[in-house]
């Protein structure tokens, strides 16, 4: 009880680090409460690998997200702990969403999980939302004709590199102006992604130069990240999936998720589509794992033309 009350007085105080909570989680062990390491070891792996996003608030923090994360950081784990470590982040994040109120107001997360496959043989998992092809052509002549108050460029830029290139996001919104050089016809952009690993993608310098030759530069922003607003501070993925949705509005589409992450799946499930590549969509989407890729195998129409074709054989 001694150690235990030592331990709440310090909590009391403010905490520097997640250095400094661990070590009080270690001493809270070693004093008798031993399932806390079922619960803060989860949280302080989704901690380290939230760190990698470079998040300008926590309120950018959705289930998409946490969904990837959780992907991330369990790849290797056993099915018992994946278990854990959603039940942890949906704890956390409601406990969250319940202690932060300011001002009359707080943020609901709204992270229940419940589709997140994670376990051994993806089970329960959801398919993620993707365009067709008709409706991807139909996007794309939307984002040409869609009008914004401002800085219509910019948001049309950062659309359209998604979409054409399948990057995340928080990859997009943290490009600089040096990560893309031009070589021939071929607009070469330098990606950095989750654990800092760098990988390259490229798109057609005709699909964006009208708008990326069109940005002005903000000099307010020293560090040069192209996707800034007036006052220099790089746009959050909240603002990018609003920009998304008013686009889909335009085009007549409606989807179950129509954030700017429905925009990498649809990449991704027309490279697979029509490369049958599953190796290139791991790598052009930045995957650590061949098997995070695997969910594109899903909508490949023709071995499933296949299947319908043995079936009427066995009618006949």
């Amino acid at each position: 009880p001694k150690a235990l009350a030592s331990i709440n007085l310090a909590l009391s105080k403010n905490i520097d680090n997640i250095d400094e909570l661990d070590i009080l989680a270690k001493a809270a062990r070693n004093a008798g409460l031993t399932g806390i390491n079922t619960y803060f070891n989860p949280l302080k792996k989704i901690y380290e690998t939230l760190c990698y996003y470079e998040l300008e608030s926590i309120t950018q923090i959705d289930e998409d997200l946490i969904s990837e994360v959780l992907a991330s950081c369990t790849g290797s784990l056993s099915d018992a702990s994946k278990k854990n470590y959603r039940i942890a982040a949906i704890n956390f994040f409601g406990y969250l969403s319940k202690q932060n109120e300011e001002d009359g107001k707080s943020h609901i997360f709204d992270i229940e999980l419940k589709n997140w496959g994670g376990i051994r043989g993806r089970k329960g998992e959801k398919l993620p939302e993707f365009m067709g092809e008709d409706e991807v052509k139909r996007f794309i002549t939307a984002i040409d004709t869609a009008e914004f108050k401002s800085n219509s460029n910019r948001n049309k830029l950062i659309i359209k590199i998604i979409i054409f290139t399948g990057i995340r996001v928080s990859e997009a919104i943290n490009l600089k102006r040096k990560d893309i050089s031009q070589e021939g016809d071929l607009y070469i952009i330098r990606i950095r992604g989750k654990g800092n690993k760098y990988r390259v993608v490229m798109v057609k310098s005709h699909l964006i130069d009208e708008h990326l030759n069109a940005m002005e530069i903000n000099y307010i922003n020293q560090d040069g990240y192209i996707f800034v607003n007036r006052n220099g501070e790089r746009l959050t993925q909240a603002y990018v999936s609003r920009i998304v949705e008013q686009i889909l509005f335009q085009a007549g589409i409606r989807k179950g998720k129509n954030g700017a992450h429905m925009l990498r799946h649809t990449f991704a499930t027309m490279l697979y589509k029509k490369q049958k590549d599953l190796v290139l969509v791991q790598e052009a989407l930045g995957h650590a794992s061949l098997d995070t890729s695997r969910i594109y195998t899903h909508f490949d129409s023709d071995k499933l033309k296949l299947a319908a074709k043995v079936a009427e054989e066995l009618n006949d």
